[in-house]
């Protein structure tokens, strides 16, 4: 689940405006007007947490901070001279059962802090090695609407290779994550992160193909206030090895941001951001063209079994996987599907749907995608993600290194694509993209006049059908394919504010 909230200085602003233009009636007068449709105000405060980069000596972290133009005109709390922030700092790391963390002394911070000044300009700093803290952060007033933060790292040799990136997510309470897994070859962390004051509490549930796994250490898990605390999935469980297992993640108390940090030791290493919440359908988009494996993970967390249709959206329309055309999960079971030659060189989105329209079964699902062969491989994680409503961003994309994937899987439709200033200076650029009914379109031509440094985009719905976008930055090394995906999840920039009349009429 994922949730923006309104300050409630900002709530009752908007009450006291929309109460100054209400009407003063007696009993005996006119009848009172009708109350006004929802207002949509800017969100005045947001949060992210991003968990700890890596533990590997050798790796460099580069973190993106950046707040989209026209946001809105939230200022800060009203009657305060408070400015405009949106700062990043570390918090405490913090060893659990499996942790990879030192407990103790909060690590260093990043040498320069990556802090927002104004909207439209992404602003960057870099870390190096296993120090690099977990973050939490808080952006206020025009900096909090649609406030992203990217954490990308690169792992250049041994065990953890690879390219990770990661949107660092909004404290919640509820997180699914299918695509995951306590194989041997395979260190999958689950980094819990408390931005908050107050401790909070934690309960992990892992589910396999033949239901849930006994584990031991899962309920109850404390996270103290501003710290992180990681847990290897492998030995919450005594049972064998399983290959696919879905995690989902609660609290019983507080908040906390969540991720898995997977690594496999022949394929290559990755994120693993949580899946949308469950839902009847579900659209995975951005798979690149060159995939030379693509495997599919689902979960069905109701009493119901799933039948699932399963459909590719490219760039010339929706097909039907030679093969693969469903999937039957059934329920509380994790199920998988290794789907061969999917792309065929051709960039595209994975569609699913139920089988029988009238038998909707919620469900949550995720990709594991594989690039190159041999020993020169390397792994992402693509999870169903939700339409964009208004707006979202990912941040730190590069030049000649960033494909856009937009997918609408229904009905045509149009949208905005900003691609901002550059970190290190150049003129940002919009353009305005339709994509065809059932397609995929993949954008690699999107890029700021004179760039330099990293920049971010913002896709925009304007009109037509339901759109979901993904971006993938490939940055090869010594002939790995070395790549990461993230989805775009809508920023939630602005909140409904009911408007309220006021009656001061005379009771008799």
């Amino acid at each position: 689940m994922k949730r923006t909230t309104l300050s409630l200085i900002a709530v009752a602003t908007a009450l006291a405006a929309v109460t100054g233009f209400a009407s003063l009636t007696t009993t005996d007068g006119p009848a009172a007007p009708a109350a006004k449709a929802p207002t949509r105000l800017p969100i005045e405060r947001a949060g992210l947490a991003c968990p700890v980069p890596s533990t590997s000596e050798v790796a460099e972290t580069l973190y993106t901070s950046y707040t989209p133009t026209g946001a809105g005109t939230a200022t800060g709390a009203p009657g305060r001279a408070d400015r405009p922030t949106a700062q990043l700092r570390a918090a405490a790391n913090t060893t659990t059962s499996g942790g990879a963390s030192k407990g103790g002394k909060t690590p260093k911070a990043p040498k320069v802090p990556a802090t927002v000044t104004a909207p439209g300009k992404p602003v960057t700093a870099e870390a190096k090695g296993p120090a690099a803290p977990a973050l939490t952060g808080t952006a206020t007033g025009t900096l909090a609407p649609g406030w992203t933060v990217q954490q990308t790292t690169v792992v250049p040799a041994g065990g953890a290779r690879g390219l990770l990136g990661l949107g660092c997510g909004a404290p919640d309470t509820d997180f699914w994550f299918p695509a995951a897994s306590t194989a041997k070859e395979r260190q999958d962390y689950v980094h819990l992160t408390n931005p908050d004051d107050t401790s909070a509490v934690a309960d992990i549930e892992l589910y396999g193909p033949e239901g849930a796994l006994k584990s031991q250490f899962t309920e109850g898990i404390p996270i103290p206030a501003r710290s992180t605390v990681p847990v290897l999935l492998s030995t919450l469980t005594g049972e064998a090895a399983q290959e696919s297992v879905t995690v989902h993640v609660t609290t019983r108390s507080g908040r906390v941001g969540a991720a898995i940090g997977s690594a496999d030791e022949k394929l290559g290493t990755d994120w693993i951001a949580p899946a949308a919440d469950p839902a009847s359908s579900a659209v995975l988009p951005g798979i690149p063209a060159d995939a030379t494996s693509v495997r599919l993970v689902a979960f069905v967390p109701g009493d119901d079994d799933a039948d699932l249709k399963i459909q590719l959206a490219t760039a010339t329309g929706t097909i039907v996987p030679a093969g693969a055309g469903s999937l039957h999960v059934k329920s509380g079971m994790t199920a998988s599907l290794d789907l061969k030659d999917l792309t065929r060189g051709e960039a595209g989105s994975l569609v699913l749907t139920p089988s029988d329209p009238k038998k909707p079964t919620p469900v949550v699902a995720a990709l594991r995608v594989v690039r190159g062969k041999g020993e020169k491989t390397e792994v992402a994680f693509v999870p169903a993600t939700p339409a964009i409503s208004a707006r979202a961003t990912v941040a730190d994309n590069r030049a000649k290194a960033t494909t856009l994937s937009l997918t609408a899987p229904g009905a045509a439709a149009q949208v905005k694509i900003t691609a901002s200033a550059g970190s290190g200076g150049g003129t940002p650029v919009s353009r305005t993209v339709t994509v065809k009914a059932g397609t995929t379109a993949a954008l690699t031509d999107l890029v700021p006049e004179g760039l330099k440094g990293s920049y971010a985009l913002t896709v925009e719905p304007v009109s037509g059908g339901k759109v979901y976008a993904a971006r993938t930055l490939a940055l090869p090394q010594d002939g790995t394919p070395m790549f990461t995906v993230q989805t775009f999840v809508d920023d939630r920039g602005t909140v409904e504010v009911p408007s309220a009349h006021q009656d001061l009429g005379v009771l008799d």
